[in-house]
């Protein structure tokens, strides 16, 4: 098993471990200062109730993109995650 595999089992057995599903779940990510790499990032979230914020980082080098929304199931979760892994130089916080 490769080292995602692993990290996402982890994160399966700790959500399900400590989390009460439906929950409101926060997910961050840092992405270079690109508005189309910041459009694929919302775009995995619209249209599903979240909100989302974004800050420019200091230099403007890099946004950060936190995402509130309600996830039915741990298997939820890491989809959403799996899905942003797609996105060139994305960093899940």
């Amino acid at each position: 098993m490769d080292n995602r595999a692993q990290f996402y089992k982890k994160l399966k057995k700790k959500l399900k471990k400590d989390t009460t599903f439906p929950t409101k779940y926060l997910f961050k990510f840092i992405v270079p200062t690109d508005e189309n790499k910041i459009q694929q990032v919302e775009d995995l979230f619209n249209y599903q109730g979240a909100v989302i914020n974004k800050t420019s980082s200091r230099t403007g080098k890099y946004t950060s993109v936190s995402i509130h929304i309600v996830m039915k199931k741990a298997d939820d979760i890491i989809l959403k995650y799996q899905a942003a892994e797609k996105i060139e130089g994305i960093i899940s916080l």
